[in-house]
């Protein structure tokens, strides 16, 4: 009887789907819907991979009947608390078997190639993991804004509020500065409509159907802090003195976490995340040999959890 494995990498913005034989070879791979667990108690991720299941099983020409002997595993964002990824796993599924993980999960397994070590995301949002001994570690990716201090968001807020200062005549301004403000509206009046998403015409509804709540305000979501990064990385290569200031920031943030690593015994730290990723060059300069870029992507590390959790099955 033949044996496969599916993987899913679910994203808050997509959810990609992979389908591979038991020698974890890719047979089909497909794109759906959003996929955050914590986006409408998981419904559209339900919904995303089911859709994404029927798509992979016949992109792949096989009969959807073979997801009897299927095993399945889902690195899912928003998969942070225990909780939500209990009540997930136990909804009804058409597979042999399945596994629900964090995203990082499968960013590390693919990361180390489902060895021992740590990983950090360093993207939009943040997070880190290591397993040394058996023995799983994790910190950080709480989101924006409580965690995520690794990350092009938290950044790219550090960038517009220096900005802004800079503009006030508060602290040293520069050509990133004066083209950050000219990218969010040209002068802080608009930066400061710019962050309340002013032009959005965006409200809150209460419980009751009331407009208003005292206890929450509208925001630009993180994505849009991290679409700076591309501006903070071009003046960075220009030499740029606030883009140092900058970097200072985020290196050290990342010491804290390979400090972290080094303290129960990591060997490794992985880099994922595009942002990470750009940034590798000067994490190799600062840390040698710890640092390494990943050896495959997270979906196909969510296939090797596949396979290890389900290989005796």
């Amino acid at each position: 009887m033949s044996r496969y494995y599916l993987g899913v990498d679910g994203g808050g913005t997509n959810c990609r789907v992979r389908l591979a034989d038991e020698h974890l070879n890719t047979l089909a791979e497909v794109k759906n819907g959003r996929s955050n667990l914590q986006i409408d108690d998981g419904e559209p991720a339900y919904k995303a991979i089911l859709d994404g299941t029927r798509d992979v099983f016949a992109a792949a020409g096989l009969d959807y009947a073979q997801t009897a002997n299927t095993f399945a595993c889902f690195g899912m964002a928003g998969g942070r608390m225990d909780s939500a990824r209990a009540e997930f796993a136990a909804r009804a599924w058409p597979f042999a078997g399945v596994k629900v993980y964090d995203d990082i999960d499968i960013a590390h397994a693919g990361a180390l190639g489902g060895g021992e070590g740590g990983v950090i995301i360093v993207g939009t949002g943040s997070a880190a993991m290591s397993i040394v001994d058996g023995v799983r570690y994790q910190a950080g990716g709480w989101g924006f804004p409580t965690g995520d201090q690794m990350s092009g968001a938290i950044l790219g807020r550090e960038l517009m509020r220096y900005s802004v200062e800079a503009e006030d005549g508060l602290v040293e301004a520069s050509p990133l500065t004066k083209a950050v403000i000219q990218q969010l509206g040209g002068d802080n009046q608009a930066v400061m409509a710019w962050a309340f998403a002013t032009a959005l015409n965006l409200r809150i509804i209460s419980e009751d159907g009331s407009e208003g709540c005292d206890d929450a305000l509208i925001g630009r979501a993180p994505a849009e802090f991290g679409k700076l990064m591309p501006l903070f990385i071009e003046y960075l290569e220009q030499g740029d003195p606030v883009a140092r200031k900058m970097l200072d920031i985020e290196l050290g943030y990342i010491d804290t976490y390979a400090n972290w690593f080094k303290r129960h015994g990591a060997q490794v730290m992985a880099v994922v995340g595009g942002f990470g990723q750009r940034l590798f060059p000067i994490l190799q300069e600062r840390y040698g040999d710890f640092v390494a870029l990943p050896k495959y992507e997270p979906l196909h590390g969510a296939i090797i959890l596949a396979r290890q959790n389900f290989a005796s099955n």
